[in-house]
């Protein structure tokens, strides 16, 4: 499929911009030592990333997708991880090939750029300003910006109307079904990268547009 020429393109944070994972692990794998029970190891920890540092908590303790532990395991966990990760945000963390030559497409061509991300305001922009991109985007809609999360379409539709654009002329770029679900839903095209975090789960499947092997690509699509 082609993609019609956008003037917003909104770009996902952990799976797309930003290899994030092995800080996470680190983090997790902490926390569980403090806890006093068995480390998970970053390949495991890779297959739970993408709904945000709460539910990744969640899923260490229960070693499910969804399951919800009980609530004074949730209680101990999480200001464990949350004081491990303010510490260990980015230094294990690398950008993406492609994400740099992709970026700077974008800027010099015209287009608005946001970042949107279920990570929480107060990881988002440190990592993005130790990764060196903090400054290529008009507006960074975090985890806890808005009432909802993606794959609810609120962050995308609370970033277009503050750069005054319209669904129709918005690009959702992500690695996730939940990106590919909250474009759908807000009525963005939407464009994915297949080395990302989806769960294990070939992004293909969730049938966004476009899959690209970098953001180096933008320039050929767009």
């Amino acid at each position: 499929m082609s993609i019609r020429k956008p003037k917003l393109v909104l770009i996902d944070l952990d799976g797309t911009l930003v290899d994030s994972v092995p800080d996470l692990a680190y983090c997790i794998d902490e926390m569980m030592k403090a806890l006093g029970k068995p480390v998970w190891g970053v390949d495991k920890v890779r297959t739970w990333v993408g709904n945000g540092v709460d539910r990744l908590v969640m899923r260490a303790i229960t070693d499910t997708l969804w399951d919800d532990p009980a609530d004074e395991a949730f209680a101990e966990a999480q200001p464990i991880f949350m004081k491990l990760y303010a510490d260990n945000t980015s230094g294990r963390s690398r950008l993406y090939d492609g994400v740099v030559e992709g970026l700077e497409y974008l800027k010099g061509a015209g287009f608005k750029v946001g970042c949107v991300t279920n990570k929480a305001e107060a990881f988002t922009v440190p990592l993005l300003k130790d990764m060196g991109v903090f400054d290529s985007f008009d507006i960074v809609v975090s985890g806890d910006t808005t009432a909802k999360k993606k794959p609810d379409p609120m962050p995308l539709l609370y970033a277009a109307e503050k750069l005054a654009e319209l669904p129709d002329d918005c690009l959702m770029i992500g690695d996730s079904m939940h990106d590919v679900k909250a474009a759908r839903n807000a009525g963005f095209q939407v464009v994915c990268v297949p080395y990302g975090y989806n769960h294990g789960h070939d992004i293909r499947d969730a049938e966004p547009d476009v899959v690209i092997d970098s953001l180096a690509e933008l320039k050929n699509l767009l």
